[in-house]
C-alpha cells in the first residue's frame, strides 16, 4: 500500500487484453516521434450518490474497469504495448500483450474540498504515478487510477502515452471503454483505425517545403528576474459566453478577418497578452512567441478518418513579438497572430513538416527543442516569456459514462509547467474552463488582470 499525504493506493493490477492480439514491432509515425515520452493526465470526477447505468450494477467499480479495460485493450492493443528506442532518438512500439496499470485508491477528503479541481498537489495525488527513472521498455502507456472518496464519489485519473494518442484518440478510447463497462458492444464504425503509415513522409529524402519555426528554439528570458525559486502554481479560471463575446467585439474593434475569430483564438489571444502584462517587468523589447497545438485529422487532403487512433495533432507557433506589442497594441494584434498560427496548418504545410521531422538525424533535439524547460539541472527558475495552450475543445468528454453516470468535472490532473495552458469546453457547452499553470507571483498578477481586462479594454497612456 502507498500512500501520499490524502490518498492511499489499495491494490494494483496488470490489465491485458481479454482476447488474442495482434503481436510484434510495430512503427510509429513521424507525428507520433515528435511527442514526449511522458503521459497525458485526463482527471473524470464522479459525484457521489450516483444512479448506475451499467448491466453490472451488482459488480464494484474497479471490477467494472478491470473486465472492460480487457475488452477495450482487444481493439486498442497498442495501449498493452511498450515504446523501445532505436536509432536517431526514434521509437518503435512493441506490442506483446504486456498490459496497462490499474489502480483502486481511497482518500479521507470529500470532492467539495478540492473545490475547482485545479491541477494542485492533491489533486495530482489523483493520478497514477508514473515511474520515469525505469527503462522505457518497462513503463506502461496506459496507466488508470481509480479513487473513491469517502463521501461516495470517485474519480478516475487516466494518464496515457503522448507518443501514442493526441487528445482526439484519448476521447475517443474513453468512450469506447465506457461503452463496454456499461455492458455495451462496439459497432464497427467504433473501432479504432490503427494505420499510423498514413502520417508518414510521403517524399523521402525531399526538402521541407517551408520554414519550420515550430522545431526552432523559443525565445528565452532577457529582463530581469525577482525570483529564481521555481514555485509554479495552477489555477482555474472560467468564462461564459457573454465573456467571449466580449473579447470578440473588442478583437474586431481594430481590424477585419476573413473569417470570424474563434472562441479558441480570441481567449488564447487574451490570455498571451495577460500573461505578458502579469510578467513585465520594465522588458518592453522581451521576446515572446505563442505555441499550440492543431488537430490536421480534417486538414489534410485526403482528410484522415476521425477514429485514426494515433498523433495527429501538429505543432504550431505565432509570429515572434514583444512584450510591448502585446501590451499596447490592440487586443487585435494578439489575436490575429493566434490565427495566422492555426490557419497556416493546411495540407501542404503538414506535409511539409512531415519531411522536415523524416529529414531530422536526431528527434531526440527535436522534441527537447520545442519543449524545453524553464528551470535549470540545479532546480533554478530561468524564466519564461512563452505560452503554450493546448485547446480541448469538442471532445465529448462530458459523455464519458463507466456505468456511474457522467462526469460532473473534466480537467488536467496535473499542470506543472510554466507557461503551459489547458483550454476546454465547459460541463454544459455554455462556456469554456482554463487550466493554466505560471511562477506563482506572475499568477497572483494574471487573478487581478483576466477579468478587468474582458470588461475594461486596456488603453495604458504611458509605459508600465
Amino acid at each position: 500500500m502507498e500512500c501520499g499525504k490524502m490518498v492511499c493506493v489499495r491494490s494494483s493490477y496488470t490489465v491485458v487484453p481479454s482476447e488474442p492480439t495482434p503481436t510484434g514491432i510495430f512503427p510509429l509515425s513521424l507525428c507520433d516521434q515528435i511527442k514526449l515520452s511522458s503521459h497525458g493526465p485526463v482527471l473524470l470526477v464522479h459525484k457521489p450518490n450516483f444512479t448506475s447505468t451499467s448491466s453490472h450494477s451488482d459488480s464494484s467499480p474497479i471490477h467494472v474497469l478491470r473486465t472492460s479495460l480487457g475488452r477495450a485493450l482487444v481493439h486498442y492493443y497498442p495501449l498493452s504495448a511498450r515504446l523501445c528506442w532505436i536509432h536517431g532518438g526514434r521509437w518503435q512500439l512493441h506490442c506483446f500483450a504486456q498490459g496497462a496499470l490499474l489502480l483502486e485508491a481511497t482518500c479521507e477528503a470529500n470532492l467539495d474540498d478540492l473545490r475547482d479541481f485545479a491541477p494542485t498537489e492533491i489533486v495530482e495525488q489523483l493520478m497514477p504515478k508514473i515511474d520515469y527513472n525505469r527503462p522505457i521498455q518497462d513503463i506502461p502507456l496506459l496507466a488508470v487510477q481509480l479513487t473513491r472518496f469517502s463521501c461516495g464519489g470517485l474519480t478516475l485519473g487516466v494518464a496515457l502515452c503522448r507518443a501514442v494518442n493526441d487528445g482526439s484518440a484519448v476521447s475517443g478510447f474513453l468512450n469506447s471503454w465506457a461503452k463496454l463497462a456499461r455492458g455495451g458492444k462496439l459497432d464497427l464504425g467504433e473501432t479504432p483505425f490503427l494505420d499510423r503509415t498514413l502520417l508518414d513522409s510521403w517524399r523521402l529524402k525531399t526538402e521541407p517545403r517551408f520554414v519550420h519555426t515550430e522545431f526552432h528554439p523559443a525565445p528565452i528570458w532577457t529582463g530581469r528576474l525577482a525570483d529564481t525559486k521555481y514555485e509554479a502554481k495552477a489555477a482555474i479560471f472560467k468564462l461564459n459566453k457573454v465573456q467571449v463575446q466580449k473579447l470578440k467585439s473588442k478583437a474586431r474593434e481594430f481590424g477585419t478577418s476573413q473569417r470570424p475569430y474563434t472562441s479558441f483564438e480570441v481567449i488564447t489571444g487574451h490570455l498571451w497578452r495577460c500573461v505578458s502584462r502579469a510578467r513585465y517587468v520594465g522588458n518592453g523589447d522581451q521576446p515572446t512567441r505563442l505555441s499550440t497545438l492543431v488537430n490536421c485529422r480534417n486538414r489534410l487532403n485526403p482528410p484522415l478518418r476521425n477514429d485514426y487512433f494515433g498523433n495527429a495533432t501538429f505543432p504550431t507557433v505565432s509570429p515572434t513579438c514583444s512584450f510591448d506589442d502585446l501590451i499596447y497594441k490592440p487586443l487585435t494584434y494578439a489575436v490575429r497572430n493566434v490565427k495566422e498560427a492555426v490557419e497556416k496548418m493546411n495540407d501542404e504545410y503538414i506535409r511539409s513538416a512531415l519531411d522536415y521531422i523524416a529529414s531530422q538525424k536526431d528527434l531526440d533535439l527535436v522534441r527537447n527543442t520545442f519543449h524545453a524547460g524553464t528551470v535549470s539541472p540545479e532546480g533554478e527558475f530561468k524564466g519564461n516569456p512563452n505560452l503554450f495552450v493546448v485547446g480541448w475543445f469538442n471532445f465529448p468528454f462530458y459523455g464519458t459514462d463507466f456505468g456511474w453516470g457522467k462526469p460532473f468535472h473534466m480537467g488536467p490532473g496535473q499542470l506543472n509547467s510554466d507557461g503551459k495552458a489547458f483550454l476546454m469546453n465547459d460541463r454544459n457547452s455554455d462556456g469554456f474552463v482554463l487550466a493554466i499553470c505560471l511562477q506563482s507571483s506572475h499568477l497572483d498578477a494574471l487573478k487581478n488582470l483576466f477579468y478587468q481586462d474582458i470588461e475594461e479594454q486596456f488603453v495604458p497612456s504611458s509605459k508600465l
